[in-house]
């Protein structure tokens, strides 16, 4: 009897992980269910199964949820400290961002520097060959030929694409577009082809303690989404008043600090002018939050740094893409040219101008801008 491959199944304690291992052990593989510890939560205000998950995912109830699926299972479990790692990427990162006037999405961070870097190490010294997550992505497998004389007589290599899940309402490779061709090569996504309906009467085919569970919509390491409180706990100095102002440059209000603002902002902005009005711009030298109307808030032109290309090559020609300007946006028509440096070895010398049919909402600093082609994710970066 040939040797089972093994696989490592990043487990959160929510429905979409306790499935996706549940499916690989169907599928065959020697499955050994891992928790990433990342916080430091003490677990005080958190609720495991069937309740609200105030908790976020990979905390203390969430690790228990995790644990009694994995023994149900039959499978090992274990659980890994990365509470360093996460803080010095993702926490400190979200944290100095916000001080800057930028908008991070720390869940990219997370898969980029957590899942798919330190999670996937570990996984290299326990002899797996895969990582699997819950999301709701595919991964695609296509054979390229060469016919250069000097290859004889053919030569065949395999490349990956990222593609979007079936289900369109759940789909998240949104947040997968930092992976790059080695990590896909080892990377499986159980519950691409499959909606989240389908995922929840699977896990209660199976009497799954999680089936009914609610997902969390917080970010894990801010237990009450009070991200001004959690900020002022962290980073006191960015407590820093200042003025806000109109177009015009016109001083209409005063701000506690810009790290509490965000691009579209309209609530508790601190400017009462009689009407509606939005943050459209931060400026965060002068420690000024400029305020506008509705329309004052479009736009159609953005740059980003930091631009992944998952195929690993750069384009040398200007792109017809449909692009996202968060998680939650619709896909806009647009044109990305690569205006710095091409270096696959590098992203962050890969600069991207996006020009988009049609104005766009909000385009915000720091938030990311996704790339796409039909079903397949191209890459993305950092809004600048």
């Amino acid at each position: 009897m040939s040797q089972k491959v093994k696989v490592i199944a990043a487990m959160s304690g929510g429905v979409d992980s306790s499935v996706a291992a549940a499916l690989l052990k169907e599928q065959g593989y020697e499955v050994i269910g891992i928790t990433m510890q990342v916080w430091e939560g003490d677990g005080s205000s958190e609720i495991g199964v069937g309740s609200r998950r105030v908790g976020g995912c990979c905390s203390v109830a969430e690790v228990n949820d995790a644990k009694r699926v994995a023994d149900m299972l039959g499978i090992p479990h274990y659980t890994l400290n990365f509470r360093d790692e996460f803080k010095q990427k993702v926490i400190d990162n979200f944290i100095e961002e916000y001080r800057n006037g930028r908008t991070p999405n720390p869940c990219i961070r997370c898969n980029q520097f957590l899942k798919f870097n330190h999670l996937m190490q570990k996984a290299k010294e326990l002899d797996a060959a895969f990582v699997a997550t819950g999301h709701y992505a595919r991964v695609c497998k296509i054979q390229v030929t060469s016919d250069k004389i000097q290859i004889s007589p053919k030569s065949q290599t395999t490349n990956y694409k990222l593609l979007k899940g079936i289900d369109k309402r759940k789909d998240q490779a949104y947040v997968l577009y930092t992976l790059n061709q080695e990590q896909l090569a080892h990377v499986l996504f159980p519950l691409g082809e499959m909606t989240k309906e389908e995922v929840r009467r699977k896990a209660k085919q199976l009497n799954l303690p999680v089936a009914d569970k609610v997902e969390s919509q917080e970010i894990c390491f801010i237990e009450d989404d009070d991200y001004v409180r959690f900020i002022k706990e962290k980073c006191p100095e960015a407590v820093k008043p200042g003025p806000i102002v109109d177009l015009s440059g016109k001083v209409v209000g005063q701000h506690e600090g810009i790290a509490f603002y965000t691009i579209g902002q309209r609530k508790g902005i601190g400017a009462h002018l009689g009407e509606p009005k939005y943050v459209v711009r931060i400026d965060a030298p002068h420690n000024t939050v400029v305020i506008g109307n509705d329309n004052d808030t479009l736009g159609k032109e953005l740059t980003a740094r930091e631009v992944n290309f998952i195929s690993g090559v750069v384009p040398t020609e200007s792109l017809n893409i449909t692009a996202k300007i968060r998680y939650n946006s619709l896909e806009a028509d647009a044109t990305l040219t690569i205006n710095g440096k091409g270096n696959t070895e590098s992203r962050s010398e890969n600069i991207a101008q996006i020009v988009f049919k049609q104005p766009q909402r909000s385009i915000t600093p720091g938030q990311a801008v996704v790339f796409y082609q039909n079903d397949e994710v191209l890459g993305g970066g950092i809004i600048q």
